[in-house]
Parts: C-alpha cells; sequence; structure tokens
C-alpha cells in the first residue's frame, strides 16, 4: 500500500447513512462541539476582517455547523473528497453557501492544501478526518498546514489518537466494536454492521494508527510550536498547535 496517496474512505451506506456515527460514537459529534469552542476563543483579527479558516474533511458539515456557530468573523473554505457526504453538507449547510461564509470544495486535503499560498491563513481546523489517512499521507498534510499558516496562526484537531499502550488501546478497541454490535442488531442492519467494522478495521492498521505520543512528537519535528492537548478521553483528545512567529 502507498501510504502517501489520499484514500475514498466515505461512499455507498457509510456515506449515506453516515448520522449513525453519532449513535456507536457519540465522541465524534463531542469532539466536532470542542472544535467549534476552541476557535470561538480566539482573538478577533485587530483590523476587524474575518478569520479565515480551512476544514479538513467537512463530511455531512457536522463540525463546520459549530465552528460557523461559534462566531460571527469567521470565513470557512472547508473540504472533502466525499462526494456524497458534500451533497448532504450543501444541504445542511445551505444558509452559509448563500450568504458567503462558507464554501465547499471538493477535494482532498492534501491537493487543497497544496493549492494554497504561504502564510494565507489563520487557522486550519479538523475533527475526526485525520486519523483516516495513511501515515505517510497525513505527514504531508501536516507539513503542508504548517507551511499554509500564517506566523502565529492555528491548527486545531479533535480526533482519534490511539492510546500508547497496545493492550489498553486494543481493550478500548474491543468494547467499541461491542458497542456497534448492539446499536446495529438492535435496529436490525446488519449492512450498516458490517461496513462500520471494516471501517474500523481500516483505522486500526499500522498503516492508518495515530498514536498521541508519536502524533506529537511529529508535530514538534516538523516545527509546531505551542503543542497542546486540550482534552483526553480514551482514544478521542483535541490537539492544538501553532506556526511559530518569525
Amino acid at each position: 500500500m502507498n501510504s502517501h496517496t489520499a484514500e475514498h474512505l466515505f461512499h455507498g451506506a457509510l456515506a449515506d447513512e453516515y448520522h449513525f456515527l453519532q449513535r456507536i460514537c457519540p465522541a465524534a459529534a463531542e469532539m466536532s462541539q470542542r472544535v467549534g469552542e476552541y476557535v470561538e476563543h480566539l482573538p478577533p483579527r485587530p483590523d476587524g476582517c474575518a478569520l479565515e479558516l480551512l476544514e479538513l474533511g467537512c463530511g455531512t458539515g457536522i463540525t463546520t455547523r459549530h465552528l460557523l456557530n461559534s462566531r460571527d468573523d469567521l470565513r470557512i473554505v472547508s473540504v472533502d473528497n466525499a462526494p456524497a457526504m458534500l451533497a448532504q453538507a450543501r444541504v445542511n449547510l445551505a444558509e452559509a453557501l448563500a450568504n458567503g461564509r462558507l464554501e465547499l470544495r471538493e477535494s482532498d486535503a492534501l491537493s487543497a492544501l497544496e493549492t494554497l499560498a504561504d502564510d494565507s491563513m489563520e487557522v486550519v481546523a479538523s475533527a475526526y478526518t485525520l486519523h483516516n489517512f495513511l501515515s505517510g499521507y497525513r505527514t504531508r498534510v501536516l507539513a503542508e498546514i504548517l507551511r499554509v499558516l500564517k506566523p502565529g496562526g492555528l491548527f486545531v484537531n479533535g480526533d482519534r489518537y490511539a492510546i500508547d499502550e497496545p493492550a489498553a488501546h486494543l481493550q478500548h478497541t474491543q468494547e467499541e466494536v461491542r458497542g456497534y454490535f448492539r446499536v446495529f442488531l438492535e435496529m436490525q442492519r446488519p449492512d450498516l454492521l458490517e461496513q462500520w467494522v471494516v471501517h474500523l478495521f481500516s483505522d486500526e492498521s499500522e498503516e492508518h494508527l495515530m498514536r498521541l505520543h508519536p502524533a506529537l512528537e511529529e508535530m514538534v519535528a516538523l516545527g509546531f510550536a505551542e503543542i497542546r492537548v486540550n482534552f483526553r478521553n480514551g482514544v478521542n483528545a483535541l490537539v492544538s498547535g501553532r506556526k511559530p512567529w518569525r
């Protein structure tokens, strides 16, 4: 497997009925809310202009909505490479699209970042996206995030960061799978159970797994500053870092 390529993981029933994620993993929706709350407390630009924010992986617009509701001075460009997810986001976020506060683009994260100029974004935000990336691709994405951020600019990511201790992480994953079975069999949806278990196998593969402390060390190595773990519960963490001031 080429670890530097973009994948297309969300299609078919997984994308069309993505709202079931909130049933099997309520922590994902909570991380979306936490990302919005974190951005809410950033200071406004001194010139009174809009804060330029790039969102990686808008999905159906759950995190995007929290970001839009967090403050009135945001202008968001949000990207996703899954057409079925974007179609739902366009419906869910129609008002923000109409009033110009939001632009949606069909693109994978790396390709979208590579089109942006150096030092062009105040904020890059994401929730439950980067853990889906192959490890080499994720490293390139992080390097591009640092490049496009303005000096002092913020990267905030609410995501699935694997527990560093393998046995503890395995126990957590086993409990997660049991939850999938409870939810989907109760609903008599073995088709969705299959889809989400297969997706979880992808998340848990060595090519994708994003353990917390190695991920933080990678951010240090790439040049991020002020790296913080603002929240941690099980595999869920809210991580932030800034581009150093020159």
